[in-house]
């Protein structure tokens, strides 16, 4: 029987990279692109089947941001599948981030430059803005509309009989300094990426704790730092120039500069051949690349507290209450 595999945010970047890589590990996958962008989405799957024809590949369009469209989106796959074995919880955003230029080159003559550039801790501010739904956009993408999107899916996730994997892309970046639950939208911060990366590990924990019984388990990982068109776009050309050769050569003291998107994939797979009952939850699955290019995982324990997790997991069903509540009350207006 085939493995059913969702991937969100499957047209570019490290969705893209996970979606050859995985037909790689077998080609006899049924894999569904789960994209924003139509066009792009059907794109990726001829240059996919072309490659792997004895592959089944398809896409549902879904705007994660959009809870209509996340709706609508579960609605269609509920239709397509009976059971879903992995789900990559990929899509993601950092709106418009914009560069802390004191803290950038105190940071790159001092002792913490490699953390600063394997993390981005400070450098980094964004300015968030609000979706249709009345949600913090950043928000809405990296965590509240994958959730709708798990609550919908649970029929065809949770069967005891033959575990499930919910596998998100989270961050190094995730700081619990950042997250609030009395603000769990950082609506007042100006750090919503590393918010809802930790809000990711938080939810990570909560879920394992309330679904592991029925068969649904979930892992996050960090890709590394990797060199994609949102990064490039956080400096001045220049400045990329003077910094590429600086960065190639930081490869050697931290394993952290996965560079590519390809070498980001490296605990994503891993974590395809895994049996997820015998997985921490607690631990975050890094990927890692040496001076010379070599892949391999590493692990690290993340700062969560699992009250807190509950108490955000309880936050977000509340605020899952009110949204179906405004989406319904739209629909039938517009009916």
């Amino acid at each position: 029987m085939r493995k059913v595999v969702l991937v969100t945010g499957a047209s570019s970047g490290i969705g893209l990279a996970l979606c050859k890589r995985l037909l790689a590990e077998d080609n006899e996958l049924y894999l569904c692109l789960a994209c924003r962008n139509t066009g792009k989405a059907e794109a990726v799957r001829a240059t996919l089947l072309a490659c792997y024809p004895s592959a089944e590949v398809t896409t549902v369009q879904v705007d994660i941001s959009n809870l209509k469209s996340v709706f609508e989106a579960a609605k269609e796959l509920k239709q397509r599948f009976q059971r879903l074995d992995y789900v990559y919880l990929n899509a993601g955003i950092m709106p418009n981030p914009q560069l802390n230029i004191k803290a950038f080159f105190s940071g790159l003559f001092s002792r913490k430059a490699i953390h600063m550039f394997s993390t981005a801790e400070g450098l980094l501010t964004q300015q968030d803005r609000v979706t249709a739904d009345g949600l913090q956009e950043v928000f809405a993408t990296n965590i509240f509309g994958h959730f709708i999107l798990i609550r919908e899916l649970e029929p065809l996730l949770c069967h005891s009989y033959n575990p499930s994997q919910l596998i998100w892309t989270s961050s190094r970046n995730a700081r619990k300094s950042n997250f609030s639950l009395e603000d769990i939208q950082h609506r007042k911060g100006q750090e919503p990426y590393s918010s809802s990366k930790y809000a990711t590990d938080l939810l990570n924990v909560a879920l394992n704790k309330h679904f592991n019984q029925q068969g649904l388990y979930s892992s996050v990982i960090c890709p590394g730092t990797v060199l994609t068109n949102l990064t490039y776009g956080i400096l001045p050309p220049f400045l990329w120039t003077l910094l590429m050769p600086v960065i190639w050569l930081l490869r050697f003291f931290a394993n952290s500069f996965t560079l590519t998107p390809y070498n980001g994939t490296e605990a994503l797979i891993w974590l395809f051949h895994q049996k997820p009952e015998s997985l921490n939850p607690l631990i975050k699955y890094l990927s890692a690349t040496t001076g010379f290019g070599s892949n391999y995982v590493t692990v690290e324990k993340m700062d969560i507290d699992e009250d807190t997790a509950e108490r955000f997991y309880q936050n977000l069903l509340e605020l899952e209450k009110r949204v179906r509540v405004n989406t319904t009350q739209k629909s039938d207006h517009q009916s």
